[in-house]
């Protein structure tokens, strides 16, 4: 056997491995119920028929100097191996009748889909086979595509794909802004009707084919014939449209995707902070979540009007700058013992102060002061009041009886003229405003001396002590200055929710925030944002990724590990190390002045 053959069929039996996972887990099952194309393909289907697609397409694609007929003989065999252990599953429900009782997931609806709704699970299984081998040739033929066609296409069908699963979200977006008629013309119940989905796809794909034939040349020629003035004008439109967009976004997503938002921007806040001790750097903090627990305990022990707070409660926007310096605080202590500890071993202890954190939090020692398992309560929300408030109104209402009469609104003030950060709608200014100050706190650090020093220990400690950075230092500042954020987050937190327990500073906390920047990019600002909306938003918006939540994160970090370890965003600096690591140069350390 010839390597090509072992090749294509340890291809197609990995393919097939995938898919046989999917439905014994019951991801199939759960997503055959969410609509890609009305009535047409669910996502179900997707994920099923795309296992041979890929098969096949990397079958040909590893064959680079083989014939025609010799490819499309490997990917139609790689499609179809990628049904044989799904088959063979279908063979052993024949079998062992009470196969439920070992494999809950194995139900008639996950027959019903893996035999194409055929009666008679044989030939169902059979079909499936010459369906998948079917798919196989499809992706070969994806594969045969030059690659000004097949970037395009890929990422139109991408975006089409995307518009189609969350079709419920535009829905709630346009429902005020169109009539049901034009509704229903453009969506089901779930997904895009096949018309509306065929226009768009066709229309992404004309845009990305112009833009990659020179659409993007004529636009970098346009931006370098401007003059400085013209170039200084244009970002100031650029982020003058940026901020009404900013401003207008809550009146246009309604109160649950505001919440969803404001889940994104807390964890955007925790990865810009943790983005500076493991992306910048390189200290692998497993206890993150220690800042943001103490950050919430500040606020809930200085503004809750319970037992446990003072008897003149303190405004949230006093307690703020002291939540912020009692976790930078907490981050210096914490660092103070494990200066010296490196990889695997600072990961531990990191770890071990997480654990602490939270044992101290529920422990019997600590319940007169913080309450112990029954948490706080009663701590009030943010607002704003007195003179600044009617400052702001006489501002913000003739704004909000502009953006009436086009259904949109920004913060407004109550009766009492007070303004008051309560529901969804209006705590995304807050994590809007709290996000845009750490961006800026996180840009200029990147860019700043210090930054550069971090760097230099995080490609090699030993050798940038040796140019005179004062290592010590540079992790402390590193540890202290990371820890703001989580404590910023964490007092907002303890306001949105009216009430904290210890069971919402768990280690998972930690974990999730550490996904984000590995999937986003290390060391990379927009990359914290895009690993925030795909691991915390996406599994939000779809009630259906709710079980299987960390199962998808497992699978995002091996799927970024393999196939785009510098992340989905990384920044420049990340992605050079990445490629030299990948030609076996030997790493040189990021050059800085002690």
């Amino acid at each position: 056997m010839n390597e090509e053959l072992q090749s294509t069929i340890k291809t197609g039996l990995i393919a097939g491995v995938v898919t046989l996972s999917l439905g014994m887990i019951g991801i199939l099952v759960a997503f055959n119920d969410r609509f890609i194309v009305t009535d047409y393909v669910t996502l179900a289907d997707l994920l099923l028929f795309g296992m041979p697609l890929v098969a096949g397409y990397l079958a040909a694609s590893a064959m680079k100097q083989s014939s025609l007929v010799k490819k499309l003989l490997h990917g139609g065999l790689a499609g179809a191996l990628a049904g044989v252990p799904t088959f063979l599953l279908i063979l052993l429900t024949l079998v062992w009748e009470s196969i439920r009782d070992s494999f809950i997931n194995v139900e008639p609806d996950l027959l019903d889909i893996i035999t194409l709704g055929n009666e008679n699970r044989v030939t169902g299984g059979l079909l499936l086979i010459l369906v998948f081998a079917v798919f196989g040739l499809v992706g070969v033929g994806t594969a045969l595509l030059p690659a000004k066609f097949r970037r395009p296409i890929s990422m139109s069908l991408t975006w089409t794909i995307g518009s189609g699963v969350m079709s419920d979200i535009l829905i709630g977006i346009l429902r005020p802004r169109m009539s049901q008629s034009t509704l229903r013309s453009l969506f089901g119940g779930t997904g895009l009707q096949l018309v509306p989905f065929i226009v768009l796809f066709v229309g992404l794909t004309a845009v990305f084919f112009w833009w990659q034939q020179g659409g993007h040349t004529r636009y970098n020629a346009l931006r370098q014939n401007m003059t400085p003035k013209q170039q200084k004008n244009g970002r100031r439109v650029s982020i003058s449209l940026l901020v009404i967009f900013l401003l207008i976004l809550p009146s246009l997503l309604g109160v649950y995707l505001s919440e969803i938002f404001n889940e994104v921007g807390r964890f955007v806040l925790m990865g810009l902070g943790l983005n500076i001790a493991i992306g910048l750097a390189g200290l692998l903090d497993l206890g993150y979540v220690t800042n943001f627990a103490v950050g919430a305990y500040i606020m809930a022990l200085l503004t809750s009007s319970s037992q446990f707070g003072p008897e003149n409660p303190w405004s949230f926007w006093l307690a703020v700058p002291i939540c912020v310096v009692a976790a930078m605080f907490t981050g210096f202590i914490l660092a103070l013992p494990v200066l010296k500890m490196r990889g695997d071993y600072l990961a531990i202890a990191t770890l071990g102060f997480g654990e602490i954190i939270r044992v101290l939090a529920r422990s019997d020692a600590l319940k007169p002061i913080i309450g112990g398992a029954q948490g706080i309560l009663q701590i009030p929300q943010a607002q704003i009041g007195g003179f600044l408030a009617q400052v702001m109104g006489y501002i913000l209402n003739p704004i909000n009886t502009f953006l009436g009469k086009f259904e949109l609104g920004i913060l407004a003030t109550n009766s009492n003229g007070d303004i008051v950060f309560g529901n969804p709608p209006q705590l995304y200014y807050l994590f809007i405003l709290a996000s845009l100050l750490m961006l800026f706190v996180s840009r200029r650090l990147n860019n700043s001396r210090t930054g550069r020093r971090w760097m230099a220990i995080r490609e090699d400690e030993d050798v940038a002590a040796a140019m005179g950075i004062n290592t010590t230092n540079a992790k402390v500042l590193a540890f202290t200055l990371s820890a703001a954020s989580g404590g910023l987050a964490g007092a907002i937190f303890a306001a949105k929710l009216g009430s904290i327990f210890p069971s919402s500073f768990e280690l998972l906390i930690s974990i999730n925030v550490l996904s984000l920047i590995i999937v986003g990019g290390l060391g990379s600002i927009p990359g914290v944002i895009v690993g925030a909306f795909a691991l915390v938003g996406i599994p939000q918006l779809l009630s259906e990724f709710a079980e299987f939540r960390l199962l998808l994160y497992g699978i995002a970090l091996i799927g970024m590990m393999l196939i785009r370890p510098e992340g989905l965003w990384p920044s420049e600096v990340h992605r050079r190390e990445i490629k030299r690591e990948g030609d076996d140069e030997t790493a040189v350390p990021v050059s800085v002045k002690p």
